[in-house]
């Protein structure tokens, strides 16, 4: 097993004590592609919210099928699901996701496509932790729209599955998302029982959790996702639900009360007092 990783940090040791040979580089230069993949037969993509997405996945896509790859696993977004030639979204990360999905599907390599819905670890732990630990608040731009947010490992699980027999997956597209499709409130609820005190929901405007991001040193352009994000969750777009996870891996996605226990220190009280 091969890692590509941006630097040498202690995550890069993480995966060495796993068994990974650790390359250093960058998915937009063609050399350290090419270190990264020569020898080997299976790949997965992902990369981050960027405005090089695209060149990456080119780049990447390119020295693939240079090396005569057997599988592509490329990681993209659900919402590309809703997506044409004359339909996008107000992300321009969207777009990007939805543009390299067509490169790959010219590009005549084996691809099998990965669309997870929000991750948990998103919207859900990162954004809104914060909240939680000031004032018991679930703060996120949401309205009452309903979304079906899934977990980064069991992502990681399904990928793990097509990687290990990817034939029988080439040229499928699955959708992902978690065991239910519920509004904030609902959310705020489970939260309350995980954490055992309350939490409330508190819908906050777009604009001003936007500029919140911005004085939060977020770059633009994941501004820009992240609230086309919000606003299509305020819309229903994000109300999806499949039974993709289950069908791959043979176990249900890890349910939010679980996850939020999981993480039950990232969400403690300011202040609080050790038990």
């Amino acid at each position: 097993m091969r890692a590509l990783v941006r630097r040498e940090d202690e995550r890069a040791e993480a995966l060495r004590r796993l068994g990974a040979e650790v390359v250093e580089g960058d998915l937009t230069d063609l050399a350290s592609m090419h270190r990264a993949i020569e020898g080997c037969g299976r790949i997965y993509f992902g990369m981050s919210v960027s405005p090089a997405y695209l060149e990456a996945t080119i780049n990447t896509a390119a020295v693939a099928r240079h090396h005569g790859v057997e599988a592509f696993v490329n990681m993209s977004q659900m919402t590309v699901t809703q997506m044409n030639i004359t339909e996008t979204t107000d992300s321009p990360q969207h777009k990007l996701h939805w543009l390299s999905e067509q490169a790959l599907s010219w590009s005549g390599l084996p691809v099998v496509t990965v669309r997870p819905t929000v991750f948990l670890e998103g919207f859900f732990l990162q954004l809104a932790a914060p909240g939680v630990r000031a004032s018991d608040e679930l703060a996120l731009p949401l309205g009452g729209g309903k979304t079906s947010p899934i977990s980064a490992v069991d992502v990681a699980r399904a990928v793990a599955v097509i990687l290990d027999d990817p034939a029988p997956h080439i040229g499928q597209i699955y959708d992902l998302t978690g065991p239910e499709s519920a509004d904030p409130d609902h959310y705020a609820h489970v939260f309350s029982e995980a954490l055992g005190r309350p939490i409330r929901y508190r819908d906050v405007p777009l604009p001003a959790w936007s500029q919140g991001l911005r004085q939060a040193r977020f770059p633009e352009h994941v501004v820009r996702h992240l609230s086309a994000m919000a606003e299509l969750t305020r819309q229903g777009r994000y109300d999806r639900m499949t039974d993709t996870m289950c069908k791959l891996t043979g176990e249900a996605p890890t349910n939010m009360r679980d996850f939020v226990k999981l993480h039950a220190a990232e969400f403690k009280q300011r202040g609080a007092a050790h038990s």
